[in-house]
């Protein structure tokens, strides 16, 4: 994403592709997408292969590509899963 006024929905998903595989969001919504998000990162946490660090570097690296409603969601579920 060269800028906000470049951004759309399916760059998001691309990205989301990247980080959960295409077949996990493949016509999936946006809530979707969240929950397969928190699912993969929660079970990454309770392995303790996940990090808050590595948290923090994931919602850094997406929050840029959402709206602020969109970077909300983001921030609250990163703060959910910290407590984990």
């Amino acid at each position: 994403m060269k800028d906000f006024q470049s951004f759309d929905d399916s760059e998001l998903k691309r990205e989301a592709e990247k980080a959960l595989g295409s077949a996990d969001i493949k016509g999936k919504s946006e809530n979707e997408i969240l929950r397969e998000i928190y699912k993969k990162a929660e079970a990454g946490k309770r392995a303790g292969t996940l990090t808050n660090a590595q948290i923090d570097a994931f919602c850094a690296r997406f929050s840029q590509m959402l709206n602020p409603s969109q970077q909300k969601k983001l921030k609250k579920l990163a703060e959910q899963l910290k407590n984990i």
